[in-house]
């Protein structure tokens, strides 16, 4: 009886491993990555390392804070809080963009408004920033406040005695200490915006060279050109290796000072 639990672990890691493997076996070919040069290929890496770079600037100048918050203080509806960070990651992506184009598109619930002040969100590139960032934020605020946690009191309690103000405190001794977190947040964050796929399509549309990043380059190549399809899912199986080892790498660390 002690094999077959086992038999049945090594069929999961096969699943788990075999697509990636015939992704790699496959796609790693020179007709296959001679795709990669091609225009919409560029444009779509592009515009994708442009708005994953805006959702993580954003995630840590908005969401630092946040975390900061969650991890530190107690106030009445923590609870509440606490669920709305988490529901983007429940949701289904296609659900999250069919809403977020229920509240900033056209016809959404500040569509009108938006329109008045000569703003469109929707189907643009800002769009893809925001539905980006829905998905994403919620990964590194989870990570930033499990860094924040590890920080003990007593040595902000004696920098402040030392006479540092509460934002030198932050700056010189809390922040540096949930760096680990911080930076495991980002990587998270980012790589899950890059790899976003549902709700971009639903708010921000699928046009080349505007709105179509590599997962929605992936959905259109497979219509007519396997060989680039095949490309551009090895650039994105090719960055979960580095984002898994350094997560753990990051989150090791932080877990061992703690």
């Amino acid at each position: 009886m002690e094999g077959l639990p086992l038999g049945l672990g090594l069929l999961v890691l096969l699943y788990f491993a075999l697509p990636v493997v015939a992704i790699l076996w496959f796609g790693l070919s020179f007709e296959t990555l001679g795709a990669l040069g091609e225009p919409p290929v560029l444009a779509a890496l592009g515009l994708t390392a442009f708005t994953t770079l805006i959702v993580v600037v954003a995630a840590l100048a908005a969401g630092t804070p946040l975390a900061y918050l969650l991890a530190r203080r107690e106030f009445r509806g923590k609870a509440v809080v606490e669920a709305l960070v988490e529901l983007p990651v429940a949701l289904p992506p296609v659900v999250a963009g069919v809403a977020l184009l229920m509240v900033f598109g056209r016809r959404g619930l500040f569509g009108p408004l938006l329109e008045q002040l000569g703003l469109i969100l929707s189907f643009s590139t800002a769009a893809v920033v925001m539905a980006q960032f829905f998905v994403g934020a919620p990964f590194y605020i989870r990570a930033a406040a499990l860094g924040f946690r590890t920080v003990p009191r007593e040595v902000e309690e004696a920098a402040a005695v030392d006479g540092a103000t509460p934002w030198q405190t932050f700056c010189h001794v809390t922040f540096p200490i949930a760096l680990p977190g911080i930076l495991s947040g980002l990587l998270l964050c980012g790589t899950r915006a890059a790899a976003e796929f549902g709700a971009t399509l639903m708010f921000a549309g699928n046009f080349p060279g505007r709105t179509q990043t590599l997962t929605l380059a992936v959905y259109t190549a497979m219509e007519s050109s396997l060989s680039r399809a095949l490309a551009l899912s090895v650039l994105l199986v090719l960055m979960a290796p580095g984002v898994v080892v350094g997560s753990r790498l990051l989150l090791g660390r932080e877990q061992v000072s703690a």
